[in-house]
Formats: C-alpha cells, structure tokens, sequence
C-alpha cells in the first residue's frame, strides 16, 4: 500500500481539514513533513498554552490531533524567523506539495507563498485551504469548521420550520474540505507526474460544501424561494425517521422510499400500518404515521428491528452510540481499529482508512509524531545539518520539541 512512494509533502495545515486532506495521501504512503513551531504548534493539539498545560505533556495528549496526523513526521520551525523560514524553502525544494489552510493574510505576512515557492522549485504544488478561497471579498476571513457550515448555508436547510436554523455541531466543513482537499492534491501530482508542471490549488471550504445542499441551492433558483426546513420530513419517502426502541436511548432509523418497501413494512408492523394509503396519504398524515411506527419500535430491541426489516428489503439502521464503535462487530470483522503504541498516551485505536485495495488496508506504520519529533532525521538526512547546527538551532529557538509560552525561548 505504498501508491504515492517517493512523494513528499510540506503540511504547514492545522486543525482538521489540511491534515485530513495530508492523512489521506500519508496512508497511500507518501512522505508527509508537518511543520509546526514551539510557540505556533497545531491548534488541535491545544488552543493555547499554559504553563501547567506544558509540565503535563498536554501537548501530546489530544485525541483530535492524534488521530489526523498518523504516518507522519513531524519538524518544529519558527516560520517568524528567517532561519526558520529558509529551512522551510530547503525542504520546499526536495518536494512534490505544500499544503496549508491558514487564513487569507498567513503566508503573505511571513513572506511565502505560492510565488516564493515556486521560485525555489518550479513544478511545486501549493494546495491552499482557506475557507472562503484565496480571491473575493472574504479571502482573509477566519473560520472553521462550524463557520464554513453557516456560511455554506446547510443550516438553513436543517432541522423544523418553527425554529431557527439548526446546526449539526461536528464541523462539517473541516472534514468535507478535508476530503476534498485530497482529491484535488492527488488531481494535481497526477498532473505534475504526467506534465512535469506545478500547479496553484485553490480549495474553498465553503464552495466544497455545496454539494450537502444542492437541493436546497436548486429549488431556490427554480422557484425564488427558500425551501422550508421540514426536520426528517421528506417528499419522497415515508415513513422517514427516527424511532424509539427498547431500553434508554436506542433508535431505529426507518426510510421507506417505494412502494415494495412499503408494503413490507406493512406485513411486518401489521394491522397498526392499515389505515393508511399511498405515498400522498402518508405525507399528509406524517405525524400520525409517525407515532404508528413508534408504537411499533418501542417493543423492539434495535438491532432485532433493524435485522427483521433489512431482510424484508426495507432500509433501516439501529443508531449507533460512539461507545459501541470500538466494539462494534462488523468493524471488528473488517479489522477497522489498528491499535498503535504512542509516546505519552500508550496504547490507543486508530480508524483505518475507509478504502481498501484488493482485499487489503492500509497500514498505519506509526502514531501522530509529537511535536518536533522528527527534527534530526529531516534536517539531517534531507537539509544535511550536523550535529553543531542542530543544536545551535535548539539554542536559539528555532527548532525544539516541546511548547513553551509566546515570548519565551
């Protein structure tokens, strides 16, 4: 499983959405070089720093960022030193791409770019993540991901009519930008491959999102209007939704999308389905047929529910509590969970990649690197520095491995 061997990639991206996109392309074997500083670490590792925080490894001790940063190597710069930057353009130099996701006005006030890089390698790519894109009244914006979903407009889409817009409070716009970004970086080295050219990549977060709403954006632009928020109420299933089940807290999504389905579903609740009719008649009524299935799913378990329907060719599906995951036997079956030793936290599951090829998955050779882990190995092996250099480096403050406080060295 090793697709991009031979590719290098310069992460300078934090938080969730550059170094999924990155994680991607390290899982097909790429060699992806994160930079962060002592000062100016990842965001996902803490918002801040605080001298407890620091004594206590907190650093180190995220879940978040250990998760989207699995085989990886990882090289503390300070990007606000010129030393610091000129290691920066060396490594630029020995690779494919560079990937980032600052807000608008980062590179330029630290005097990087797509111009600089490209002055020391010609075919390099920069793929730039900011959320609102790189042109437009908005480029400079700061976001994440809960503020690229709002702007994208999904919220107004979600939820019931009597309420306001309703959120979905996971971020959704770092993960979709996310994958998005790893398709338009393998886009860009399949072309560098074929043409010998590098290419500026210009990923708007916001823009990746539109896809999640297009029904939405259509019936807008076919009508004039705003489509109304109908929370699990849609035109062209019913029953649609979620229902209780027995024991505390356990859910059953029904989606009945034909008449086949419908009619199955009828065979298997029985006479409390019987008074009611066709597709029209049942979204008239919704409420009531509602509350007919829910009768139905509160004496049975879940999962037996979910089982007795989907043998009936109805699609349902027992929700599934965060809890259950690691344990979860269809997971289990896939070998889904790689379970990896790390510095700090021990012995900790990671989610494989979603895809496999041939039968087979892809490894995760080591854990998220901690910070500046991989110092010696990068900028000796690849930049050629000795022993003198990299400690007058430490000395000054350029490299290190552990966070300290802004100001300090």
């Amino acid at each position: 499983m090793a697709a991009l061997d031979g590719i290098r990639i310069i992460d300078l991206s934090m938080g969730w959405a550059g170094p999924l996109a990155t994680r991607h392309l390290a899982d097909m074997g790429a060699d992806v070089i994160k930079i962060e500083s002592c000062e100016r670490f990842d965001w996902w590792r803490s918002w801040e720093a605080t001298p407890q925080w620091i004594e206590d490894d907190g650093a180190e001790k995220s879940t978040a960022f250990n998760t989207v940063n699995r085989n990886k190597r990882n090289v503390t710069l300070d990007l606000e030193d010129p030393e610091g930057r000129e290691l920066l353009l060396r490594l630029v130099e020995t690779a494919n791409a560079v990937v980032e996701n600052y807000s608008g006005d980062v590179l330029p006030r630290l005097g990087l770019g797509y111009e600089t890089f490209r002055h020391r390698r010609e075919d390099i790519i920069l793929l730039s993540m900011p959320a609102f894109g790189s042109t437009g009244p908005w480029a400079k914006f700061r976001a994440y991901g809960s503020t690229v979903e709002q702007a994208s407009g999904l919220p107004h889409l979600n939820g019931d009519d009597r309420y306001p817009p309703t959120m979905l409070h996971v971020a959704y716009g770092d993960a979709v930008g996310g994958l998005n970004g790893a398709a338009a970086l393998l886009t860009a080295l399949r072309h560098q491959a074929r043409t010998g050219e590098g290419q500026f990549v210009d990923l708007s977060q916001v823009e990746a999102m539109f896809p999640l709403e297009i029904h939405g954006i259509l019936h807008t632009a076919a009508s004039g209007a705003n489509p109304p928020r109908t929370g699990n109420v849609v035109q062209h299933c019913a029953p649609h939704g979620v229902y209780p089940c027995l024991g505390e807290d356990q859910w059953l999504l029904v989606q009945v999308g034909n008449e086949d389905q419908w009619q199955a579903l009828q065979q298997r609740v029985g006479h409390e389905l019987a008074g009611f009719g066709d597709l029209a008649d049942r979204l008239q009524r919704c409420e009531a047929l509602d509350e007919a299935v829910s009768n139905w799913t509160s004496r049975q378990r879940a999962e037996d529910a979910m089982r007795e329907l989907q043998q009936a060719g109805v699609p349902a599906a027992a929700t599934v509590q965060g809890s259950q995951l690691l344990d979860d036997p269809h997971l289990r079956a896939r070998g889904f969970w790689q379970w990896r030793d790390r510095a700090v936290v021990g012995r900790q599951p990671n989610p494989s990649a979603p895809w496999r090829i041939d039968g087979h998955r892809a490894a995760i050779h080591h854990p998220a690197p901690t910070l500046g882990e991989h110092n010696t190995e990068v900028l000796s092996e690849i930049l050629g520095l000795d022993a003198e250099e990299l400690e007058r480096l430490t000395q000054s403050g350029v490299i290190g491995n552990r966070p300290r406080m802004p100001g300090t060295r």
